[in-house]
């Protein structure tokens, strides 16, 4: 296991996936598609997500598939990555949420399933009790965390508040380096919902779309820390970050070889010199058609995996 990287994987296969109302207030990557049904709208992401566990589980990586419950209606369960975390001391964390119908996601026979399989978990660090005071953290989405340099990246928004920030800091004994990410909605450069729509970080290099940092000091302040950690910067446009090219994530194969995985989307995006950046880095590139997904989820490959660290016992 590399210090950033797992073969292990947890990803939630949907039920009732649809266009979340509650979250397409500020997550502008969500549209609505025309003239599709219910029926066809879950046919079509069971099916991508069913091609992207295939695809993973040929390369190596193993795949805990849990099953999404119809009840209470969660369509936003297959982006696991925002409720919760899981760490190689045997830590859990868990998040504050901005939508109140992506609080049913966070459940405990999930999180039981774990020490039953084998792995062991120490303590649940549980930070969800500022969705009280209005306040939130969305898991790996807000944060990109550099496990080994104990540094976390956070672009702040609605859904990434600074209080619980500080929280996160004091409860896992990282330094965060927060800052805001900005993208054009309607003329008007409004804060990215989240920090792994723009970011994506490997064990030694990171793709980043700068441009989103408007303020030249925050930037310098992230270009700085991603080079004083040794992370070589992959630079990607603006362009390609609304291809979620910058929702990709840095995974392991059982026999240790590193891969970057994202979607098609994403890929068809990139151009030859970045992928051969990624590819000095990684053994190959795995992507997956998730238009559907994308297009009403307003999240991409890297929100539908959470990274298990967890020790096994």
């Amino acid at each position: 296991m590399g210090i950033n990287t797992t073969s292990t994987i947890m990803m939630v296969r949907p039920v009732q996936f649809r266009l979340n109302e509650q979250t397409a207030v500020n997550n502008y990557y969500q549209k609505a598609l025309e003239d599709v049904t219910p029926e066809n709208v879950q046919e079509r992401a069971l099916a991508e997500f069913d091609g992207f566990v295939a695809k993973l589980r040929a390369k190596g990586v193993e795949v805990i598939v849990v099953n999404d419950t119809p009840e209470p209606s969660t369509p936003d369960s297959i982006f696991p990555n925002n409720w919760i975390s899981f760490h190689d001391d045997g830590v859990i964390g868990l998040y504050p949420m901005y939508a109140e119908n992506r609080r049913f996601e966070r459940r405990e026979d999930i999180i039981s399933q774990f020490p039953e399989s084998g792995y062991n978990i120490t303590n649940i660090i549980d930070l969800s009790g500022a969705e009280e005071f209005g306040k939130y953290l969305e898991g790996t989405g807000s944060l990109i965390l550099d496990r080994g340099n104990r540094i976390a990246y956070a672009a702040v928004s609605e859904r990434t508040h600074p209080d619980v920030i500080k929280d996160f800091e004091s409860a896992f004994n990282y330094r965060v380096v927060a800052f805001i990410a900005n993208q054009t909605v309607g003329g008007k450069r409004l804060p990215i919902y989240h920090t792994n729509v723009m970011m994506g970080l490997g064990d030694e290099f990171a793709v980043i779309c700068l441009d989103t940092i408007d303020d030249v000091i925050e930037r310098k302040m992230v270009v700085d820390s991603l080079q004083n950690s040794g992370k070589e910067i992959i630079e990607i446009t603006e362009s390609q970050k609304e291809h979620f090219a910058g929702n990709m994530l840095q995974v392991e194969n059982k026999s240790g070889d590193r891969l970057m995985v994202m979607s098609e989307a994403a890929y068809g995006s990139l151009t030859e010199e970045q992928k051969g950046k990624i590819l000095n880095y990684n053994k190959d590139i795995i992507f997956s058609s998730l238009d559907t997904i994308e297009a009403l989820g307003g999240g991409s490959a890297r929100c539908m995996m959470a990274e298990v660290f967890l020790p096994k016992k």
